[in-house]
């Protein structure tokens, strides 16, 4: 059913590096590039489905050290720098547009982080024709005295891999997964309940990916953001967790998708978790219709007919 292409990178600092390319055609000239977030990969067949069912190419991409490119010299989700998954991207969009007109990138969580700072470096180049952001991670969903502490170690912490002592819960993948009750069913080694160790290194460039856009960035593209209506703060499961982002803040994410470009529209969707795809079956059909409206309207305008 699927494609995989294996993408070698440059070695970074600690040793060789690959990135894999998911694929799933049906000849179409428009594509969707999929970008996962932290403690993710690509497992979201039914996303494919959707757009290959609106006549889309559909294309995934495990970032480095992720998912189905995970090496095993490697720390899980380890980088310096959001710009370290550039290179991946620049190839993944190469092979993609020898093929296609149009190229579309949707992403969840820091993917929508790497995004949206990979489309303001590529302005004026024509290499996507859209974003689609799903809880795109603009903001640290901490008190404002933890925020301003990781920004104050920031430069001594993007010197160091060490993992942060944070608590790991483990309610978000308790209330997607199977075995604990949710509906999906994806490799825990992969995508564990309680998430990967954060480390100072990758917390450092998260922050100042997060900086950059809170400046203000020039995407010239359209650009959806879709966040859920609310957030909870949860450390032990509760039934709303099943209908609420419960890792980051959607106020946060709504505030600052206005420094992405001058084209954005933000849509809340009641009741979604922070992946909305895999929120409950009515949600994610309402994130489903909201994304083929708004891809209608603003990247596919004019061109309806092309095949």
């Amino acid at each position: 059913m699927y494609e995989i292409t294996v993408l070698p990178m440059a070695p970074d600092f600690e040793g060789d590096v690959v990135a894999t390319l998911v694929s799933r055609t049906v000849g179409s000239r428009r594509a969707v590039l999929y970008l996962h977030g932290f403690t993710d990969y690509f497992f979201q067949d039914h996303l494919a489905e959707h757009y290959i069912a609106q006549g889309i190419d559909f294309y995934a991409l495990d970032l480095r050290k992720y998912g189905r490119s995970l090496l095993p010299h490697q720390t899980r989700g380890l980088i310096r720098s959001v710009t370290d998954y550039f290179p991946e991207i620049d190839e993944a969009v190469r092979i993609i547009r020898e093929d296609h007109d149009e190229v579309t990138i949707n992403a969840h969580s820091t993917g929508g982080l790497v995004a949206v700072l990979w489309a303001d470096r590529v302005r004026g180049s024509g290499r996507v024709q859209g974003l689609v952001l799903n809880s795109p991670f603009f903001d640290l969903n901490v008190p404002t005295p933890l925020r301003v502490a990781a920004d104050l170690l920031k430069t001594p912490l993007s010197y160091t891999s060490r993992p942060l002592p944070l608590g790991i819960s483990t309610v978000y993948g308790e209330t997607l997964h199977r075995e604990h009750g949710g509906e999906w069913d994806y490799d825990l080694e992969l995508k564990p309940l309680g998430g990967f160790s954060v480390h100072a290194m990758w917390l450092a460039a998260i922050r100042r990916a997060q900086q950059r856009l809170h400046r203000g960035l020039g995407v010239d593209v359209p650009v959806l953001v879709l966040a859920s209506d609310k957030g909870l703060h949860v450390r032990d499961f509760v039934p709303e967790a099943r209908a609420a982002d419960i890792v980051l803040d959607p106020e946060q994410i709504a505030r600052w998708s206005t420094s992405v470009g001058h084209h954005v529209t933000c849509v809340r969707i009641p009741d979604g978790v922070h992946d909305l795809i895999l929120s409950a079956e009515p949600v994610r059909k309402q994130v489903f219709a909201e994304i083929d409206r708004w891809m209608t309207a603003y990247v596919y305008q004019g061109n309806e007919n092309k095949p």
